[in-house]
């Protein structure tokens, strides 16, 4: 598995506060916008549900770069990029079926990034900060199970991944808190 070793340099602590603050942000964004239209597969909600993954592929992207430039792990945020590319070409077809098969694409994913997220902050763990990025990925993990079975329900709907986005976001936020704590010795 990678890991960062040694010393790590003070950027890379700073490099991936300004990247979950950004992630904060957007995910309690995207889950405004997306609980207003969660009752219906329309044309914004497609848009919303395919710009998320995509979110995620750029934001990864970022993480490789500053990673890389720090000799730190990148083999797992690449399996991140393919994972939520996929989810983006899985969306657009399930969203042409319904929002069942929406629910099982999200949760299939969610599954899957939840399991590189967590494999992601315990490699990470001597940054600090990450203890938050371990148990969102444990819980993207279980929410993705709950999508699959709310797919098989009687009355599936959106408002769901609203939540799982914004609580994400949370997890990003008290890490990105905690990453400044650790590097300020407080």
């Amino acid at each position: 598995m990678d890991t960062l070793v040694g010393t790590t340099p003070a950027s890379v602590p700073s490099a991936l506060r300004k990247l979950y603050f950004l992630r904060f942000t957007f995910a309690a964004v995207w889950a405004a916008l997306l609980f207003t239209t969660a009752e219906t597969l329309g044309a914004l909600s497609v848009t919303l549900l395919l710009v998320y993954p995509l979110f995620d592929v750029a934001a990864a992207v970022v993480d490789v770069r500053s990673a890389k430039a720090n000799g730190g792990p990148a083999r797992f945020l690449y399996v991140n990029i393919a994972i939520s590319s996929l989810a983006v070409i899985g969306l657009a077809a399930a969203a042409t079926s319904g929002i069942p098969a929406v629910l099982r694409v999200w949760g299939a994913w969610a599954i899957t990034s939840g399991l590189v997220q967590l494999v992601v902050g315990a490699g990470r763990r001597e940054l600090g900060g990450q203890w938050p990025m371990i148990i969102s990925g444990a819980l993207s993990m279980a929410a993705g199970t709950s999508f699959l079975a709310q797919a098989g329900g009687g009355d599936p709907e959106l408002g769901s991944l609203a939540g799982y986005a914004f609580l994400g976001g949370v997890f990003f936020l008290v890490s990105a808190l905690r990453l400044h704590r650790a590097r300020n010795g407080v």
